[in-house]
C-alpha cells in the first residue's frame, strides 16, 4: 500500500522540490500578465480575458498539466458584481521537461474568460488570484494579483480574445470522430482503462490526456497507438488514497493533441 500511494506522487514531489531554489525569482523577469476588459454580449454576460506573456525559454501549464507540473487555479474572491467565470482553453501543446511529457503553452497565451454578473447591465469588477507554475531550468511557482473593471457598455470584440476562442481544440463532431469505446477492467490498485476511438488522425504523434470530475482519482500518463483509423488510449485510474471508486463516464474529458490540431471529447461511453 506504501508502493501505491507514493508511485503517483513521486514525480510531483521531485518537481516541487526543483522549485524550491528558485522561489524568490522576480515575476517581471519571466512573465507578465494582465486582464484584457473586452466586451459585453447580447446575452448579459462579459467576455473578457487573461493574457500570460512568457520570457523565452520559459512554458507554463494546461488545466492537465501531464506527467509534471501544476495545473493553474484561479480564486475571484474579492471581486464585485460577479456570479462567475468559465475559462475556455486554447489548444495547448505537448513539451518535453527532464524527458517526462508535460503539457502546456510558450511566448504568450491568452485565456478567454466568460465572466457572468450578479446584477445584468452594470460594471463588473473582476479581481482574481492566479497561482501558476512556470518552468525554464529551473521551475518557480507565481502567485498573480489581477484586477480590472469590465464596463457595461463596452462592445467593440477584442480580436487577441476572439483568436483565443478560435484556437480552441475541435469538438467531436468537428474532428469527425465516428465513435468511443470505454472499456475498464480491474487493476491492482484501482481501473483500467481502455479507449478506442474513431477518428481521423489529428497529426503526428497524438498525445492523449483524460480527466475525472474527481480531483481524488489520480490518471497515470496515457499510452497511445494508432491503427487505421482507430486511436487506442491505455491508461490506469487510482484513487490517491487507495480507496475504491466509482467512474463517472459521462463526465470523462478525453483530449487529443495532434500536430495538425487538437480534439476535445466528452463522456467515455462504454464498448
Amino acid at each position: 500500500m506504501i508502493q501505491h500511494l507514493i508511485r503517483p506522487f513521486l514525480a510531483s514531489a521531485l518537481f516541487l522540490a526543483s522549485l524550491l531554489p528558485a522561489a524568490a525569482g522576480s515575476l517581471d523577469d519571466v512573465l507578465q500578465a494582465r486582464i484584457l476588459p473586452g466586451w459585453r454580449m447580447a446575452d448579459g454576460t462579459h467576455m473578457a480575458a487573461l493574457e500570460i506573456t512568457l520570457k523565452p525559454g520559459w512554458k507554463t501549464y494546461w488545466r492537465a498539466p501531464g506527467d509534471l507540473g501544476i495545473p493553474p487555479s484561479f480564486d475571484w474572491r474579492g471581486s464585485g458584481n460577479l456570479n462567475g467565470v468559465e475559462i475556455s482553453w486554447p489548444t495547448p501543446k505537448p513539451l518535453l521537461q527532464d524527458g517526462m511529457l508535460t503539457i502546456g503553452y510558450t511566448d504568450r497565451v491568452v485565456l478567454p474568460l466568460k465572466v457572468l454578473p450578479r446584477r445584468a447591465g452594470r460594471e463588473i469588477r473582476l479581481q482574481g488570484r492566479l497561482d501558476l507554475g512556470v518552468c525554464h531550468d529551473v521551475c518557480i511557482p507565481m502567485n498573480l494579483n489581477i484586477a480590472a473593471a469590465l464596463p457595461s457598455a463596452a462592445q467593440k470584440r477584442d480580436p487577441r480574445i476572439a483568436a483565443a476562442l478560435a484556437e480552441q481544440p475541435y469538438s467531436a463532431k468537428e474532428a469527425r470522430v465516428s465513435s468511443v469505446q470505454c472499456t475498464l477492467s480491474p487493476h491492482a490498485d484501482g481501473l483500467a482503462l481502455r479507449v478506442d476511438i474513431r477518428m481521423p488522425s489529428a497529426g503526428g504523434a497524438e498525445v492523449v490526456a483524460i480527466e475525472t470530475d474527481n480531483p481524488q482519482v489520480w490518471v497515470a500518463p496515457a499510452r497511445t497507438s494508432r491503427k487505421g483509423g482507430t486511436l487506442t488510449v491505455e491508461t490506469r485510474l487510482e484513487h490517491v488514497e487507495g480507496r475504491s471508486f466509482a467512474l463517472n463516464r459521462s463526465a470523462v474529458r478525453i483530449t487529443v493533441l495532434g500536430r495538425s490540431y487538437g480534439v476535445d471529447i466528452q463522456g467515455c461511453p462504454a464498448g
